[in-house]
């Protein structure tokens, strides 16, 4: 039985990840702030599915929290098979009107966490010669986001750092994929401060729809998860098209969002 640690887990696509994960008999680290939301859950899961679901309530904002989480990817007497990278936020408004030290919240824990658990997880993955990790990107990595010039850059980053990562656990038994969900139904809209949206429901799924596709991808040997064709054709549509073009783009749908 192998054991899967998910960040975010508490709502969203992290417990998405959670659930379906258990569903497939692993064992679970699950990881938030919320411990309460993270026992509850992990009580369900461990009595449906039969899981160990240990609950690590960390703030990955702080330096002490993500030397925690760190410190259990890279426990040899307690290996970490599957790191789920899911943890992040996102804020919407002009750049010049926004906090900055919120923002600069929304690159350390969207950039810096990230980087820094994947680094504890693939040492102890390539010491054992096996291992996966899932970084959670989106969709707005495949252009520049104006109204969420942030948050854009940091899934960019993490789009850019887990490819090149890929390729150098090349040969080491070690998966690292990225997954791009596009707009999805969880706390993250109303988290980010926007409000009623007019964006069609069509171009909308579910946290378990990702998830699922995830999976699927990762079984599959993949290197990018993008569920739904809409999704996928749009970020080719983008990485194809001047940056000039597809940030104007951006720039419409982002405030037809909010």
């Amino acid at each position: 039985m192998t054991t899967a640690l998910v960040t975010g887990a508490s709502a969203g696509i992290g417990r998405a990840f959670a659930s379906a994960l258990a569903a497939r008999g692993n064992d679970l680290v699950l990881v938030a702030r919320d411990g309460g939301r993270l026992e509850e859950l992990a009580a369900e899961l461990s009595a449906m599915h039969g899981v160990a679901a240990d609950v690590l309530a960390s703030d990955l904002l702080t330096t002490h929290g993500v030397a925690v989480v760190a410190e259990r990817l890279a426990d040899p007497d307690h290996p970490i098979d599957l790191l789920v990278n899911n943890a992040g936020f996102g804020t919407y408004g002009r750049f010049a009107e926004l906090d900055v030290e919120r923002e600069v919240q929304e690159v350390e824990l969207n950039v810096v966490a990230l980087l820094r658990l994947t680094h504890a997880a693939l040492g102890a993955m390539e010491r054992r010669g096996n291992g996966a990790i899932l970084n959670v990107a989106s969709l707005a990595a495949y252009q520049p986001n104006p109204i969420s010039a942030t948050y854009g850059a940091t899934k960019s980053f993490v789009h850019s750092f887990t490819h090149a990562v890929r390729e150098e656990a090349r040969g080491t038994g070690v998966t690292v994929m990225l997954v791009c969900p596009g707009y999805t139904h969880t706390e993250f809209h109303d988290r980010a401060g926007l409000g009623p949206t007019d964006v069609p429901e069509f171009l909308w799924q579910s946290a378990d729809e990702v998830v699922a596709a995830a999976l699927r991808d990762l079984d599959r040997g993949r290197s990018v998860s993008i569920p739904g064709v809409l999704n996928q054709t749009a970020a080719a549509m983008s990485s194809m098209a001047p940056a000039g073009i597809t940030r104007r783009v951006a720039g419409v749908i982002i405030k037809r969002s909010g």
